[in-house]
């Protein structure tokens, strides 16, 4: 069974730091391009970071760049999500997904298959 389970959100108060951990099962971690995904309310789901074992970082959002920080640990199948000055704008629900590798690992959601349930992040004073 896959399984992808995020971890780490919370409230926070603006320019604060967040780290949200992703632990996946199921299925081979480093043939998959792993992904962030965001929605706020109100809004629709946005990619955020994109990373896959053995790649380079790929940051979605001017907004994010700079702040946040994409990482992996292929020994414990895990991405994380280093968040540092989160800004109010930033309150969203955060989703860890993944998808089988072909070519690019990209933030198309549309070749997202494998989801998370999502960890809220709140930024307000």
């Amino acid at each position: 069974e896959v399984q992808l389970v995020e971890s780490g959100g919370g409230l926070v108060q603006p320019g604060g730091s967040l780290r949200l951990s992703c632990v996946a099962s199921g299925f081979t971690f480093s043939s998959h391009c792993m992904g962030w995904f965001r929605q706020a309310p109100g809004k629709e789901r946005e990619g955020v970071a994109s990373i896959v074992t053995g790649g380079l970082p790929n940051y979605d959002l001017d907004s994010v760049t700079g702040r946040f920080t994409i990482s992996q640990d292929s020994a414990n199948n895990s991405v994380y999500l280093q968040m540092n000055d989160l800004k109010a704008e930033d309150t969203a629900i955060y989703y860890c997904a993944a998808y089988y590798l072909r070519r690019v690992c990209t933030l198309d959601i549309s070749t997202y298959y494998y989801w998370g349930r999502g960890t809220q992040v709140t930024v307000s004073s």
